[in-house]
């Protein structure tokens, strides 16, 4: 891990959304938040990275429960950025928390691990590569 992506331990990431229906909920907050919204291509539908209002600024994304997505809950799901994602999976459980979704590879942006917490709240674990 860079000195750069260092400082970023702790924070959280990224937030989205995992929904049976993508092009229904982005409508919604594109509404309701005034989110500008980018469309991403999954090879035969798309989630979308939503924007702040006349920005290149993305906050947060939509997606499809499909794919590498399909078993992720609907909810609104924080990424919070960890130095070592085995280690933090460890921590997870000896303080009574759970594996939601085992470790996956994001491209080449890093790892992730969906944690249920010691209450039963849903989270992702990010390790930048």
């Amino acid at each position: 891990m860079s000195e750069e992506a260092d400082k970023h331990i702790g924070s959280i990431g990224w937030v989205d959304l995992t929904v049976q229906n993508a092009d229904k909920t982005v409508q919604f907050y594109k509404d309701v938040v005034g989110w500008d919204i980018e469309k991403m291509d999954m090879g035969g539908y798309n989630d979308y990275i939503l924007k702040i209002k006349g920005t290149n600024i993305p906050v947060a994304g939509i997606c499809n429960a499909k794919g590498v997505n399909k078993d992720i809950p609907p909810v609104w799901l924080n990424y919070f950025t960890v130095k070592d994602l085995n280690k933090s999976i460890e921590q997870c459980k000896a303080n009574g928390g759970a594996i939601v979704l085992p470790t996956k590879l994001m491209g080449n942006y890093g790892k992730v691990c969906i944690i249920k917490d010691n209450n039963g709240v849903i989270s992702a674990l990010f390790e930048q590569l």
